[in-house]
């Protein structure tokens, strides 16, 4: 397969025989793996990712509130599924392709900004209070929304210049990864700093839990999921190994599906649920009474 300039950079699906040699069994091992995940993923992602959309906007309805980091982040995870659909497909010309991998990694990376403003949002909620009720507004919203947006086309953007001066593609590489990394020490930082202001928040204890459990998730989510590829792009010899590379990249398209977790946490009484369900399978019994009550408060 040919190379595909900043796509070898983005995806690293297209190998250069006459640079890199790959056992052929290895590499059709791994691409039937990859295909047969990204098969499932698509059937499952793909309706359960629309039903998510249409209950946020339920949520809007019902309690008068704005997720709007969450719709924007869904809406990402929707442009991934359907561009992986593409690639299912295999398309016949060589421009869909690379399109197709422009239009998937730039969603990728709008659900990575957008990951960084719910998990910045549920950390105001504790932390800021009042700042968060007073200064929060749909606007300001709007307009954090767009400059996340418009921070993969900037990226894009500098690697069609970085490949017109024929900058190294490792250095891309480097830069991809950097952009990866940086938000993992600030989902660190918002859930430290939410457990430390929980006890003086004036917040109600079901939506501590709720806060507590988004933040963990995404956590939870980055780590499994988006540091392989962070490993990927910053070692070159990962890179090289066909196994390693199909790995990385299956785990990174399983991030729609893990998202969705954001989504239910977002409910009232999703944690109460699970803290119930969870008491019941380490005692063997469940205490109806509690449960009853949880069952009244959701």
């Amino acid at each position: 397969m040919e190379d595909f300039n900043i796509n070898d950079t983005l995806q690293d699906k297209s190998y250069n025989d006459s640079d890199i040699y790959y056992n052929d069994d290895d590499y059709k091992g791994a691409e039937l793996t990859e295909y047969v995940f990204t098969c499932i993923i698509i059937c499952i992602g793909i309706p359960l990712t629309l039903v998510a959309i249409r209950g946020v906007f339920s949520l809007v309805r019902n309690n008068h509130v704005t997720p709007i980091y969450i719709i924007n982040l869904l809406i990402s995870d929707l442009i991934q599924l359907c561009c992986m659909i593409v690639e299912v497909v295999k398309p016949k010309y060589l421009i869909m392709e690379i399109v197709y991998d422009y239009i998937y990694h730039f969603g990728v990376l709008a659900s990575v900004g957008f990951m960084v403003c719910v998990a910045l949002e549920r950390y105001l909620v504790i932390a800021w209070p009042l700042w968060y009720h007073f200064e929060q507004n749909i606007k300001i919203s709007v307009v954090v929304s767009v400059v996340v947006w418009a921070l993969p086309l900037v990226f894009f953007l500098f690697s069609f210049l970085a490949v017109y001066f024929e900058v190294a593609v490792q250095n891309l590489a480097i830069i991809l990864a950097v952009y990866f990394l940086l938000p993992l020490p600030l989902f660190i930082f918002f859930l430290i700093g939410t457990l430390k202001a929980l006890s003086a928040s004036r917040v109600p204890l079901d939506e501590k839990r709720r806060i507590v459990a988004i933040l963990v998730v995404v956590i939870l989510i980055y780590i499994l999921l988006f540091l392989p590829s962070i490993i990927r792009f910053l070692q070159e010899e990962a890179t090289n190994n066909v196994t390693l590379s199909c790995a990385s990249f299956t785990l990174l398209k399983f991030s729609p599906l893990a998202d969705l977790f954001l989504y239910v946490f977002m409910r009232k009484g999703a944690v109460e649920k699970l803290l119930c369900c969870c008491r019941k399978d380490s005692n063997g019994i469940s205490s109806p009474t509690v449960c009853q009550l949880r069952a009244v408060q959701i």
